[in-house]
C-alpha cells in the first residue's frame, strides 16, 4: 500500500472508532401507560365525586395518546375535546387555561389547527423536573371544572411523580 492510502486510511479508521458525541442522540422521560391510566381515571372519579360526567385522556410528550377514559354517560365528544386540550398543554408547555389567557389574540386561529383546541382543561404532567406528558378534561359544566378535576388527579399522585426517576 502506498504512502497516500496509508495516510487517508489510518486517520479514516481512527474516525470509526470514536464514541458517538453527546449531539447524536439524547435521552427524553416520557409518561408510563400505567401513571398515564390512573391520572386519567382520578380525573374523571374527581368530575364523578362533583356530580359531572367527563372523559379524561393523558398524552405523552409528543402528543400520543397514552391513556384515555370516558366516563358511563359522557358524550363521545368530550373524549376528542379532553385529546385536544391536552395537546393545546404539549404545544405551549403551560396550562390551557393560561395558553387561552396569554393568546387570546390569536385563539381563533389556533383552533384551527388539527388536534388543538383553546380551552380550559389540560395541564401538564411533569415529573422528576421535566415535562413527560398532559391530561386533558372535558364534559363538566365549565373549562374551570374541567381543569379542577384534572389538578385534583395530579395532586394525588404528586409525591408519585416528584419523585420520579
Amino acid at each position: 500500500m502506498n504512502h497516500y492510502k496509508k495516510s487517508i486510511l489510518v486517520p479514516l479508521a481512527l474516525l470509526m472508532t470514536m464514541p458517538v458525541s453527546a449531539e447524536d442522540m439524547i435521552s427524553v422521560k416520557t409518561i408510563g401507560m400505567e401513571l398515564a391510566r390512573d391520572i386519567a381515571s382520578e380525573a374523571v372519579l374527581a368530575c364523578r365525586k362533583m356530580g359531572y360526567q367527563v372523559s379524561a385522556v393523558v398524552v405523552d410528550r409528543n402528543g400520543n395518546i397514552r391513556a384515555a377514559l370516558r366516563d358511563d354517560l359522557a358524550s363521545r365528544f368530550t373524549m376528542q375535546i379532553a385529546e385536544e386540550k391536552a395537546n393545546a398543554v404539549i404545544m405551549s408547555g403551560i396550562s390551557s387555561g393560561q395558553f387561552v389567557k396569554s393568546r387570546s389574540d390569536i385563539q381563533q386561529e389556533l383552533n384551527h389547527i388539527d388536534g388543538l383546541i383553546m380551552m380550559q382543561g389540560g395541564e401538564p404532567v411533569n415529573a422528576g423536573g421535566s415535562r413527560i406528558g398532559a391530561v386533558g378534561v372535558s364534559g363538566a359544566p365549565g373549562g374551570d371544572v374541567d381543569e379542577k378535576c384534572a389538578k385534583e388527579a395530579l395532586e394525588k399522585f404528586e409525591e408519585r411523580l416528584e419523585f420520579a426517576d
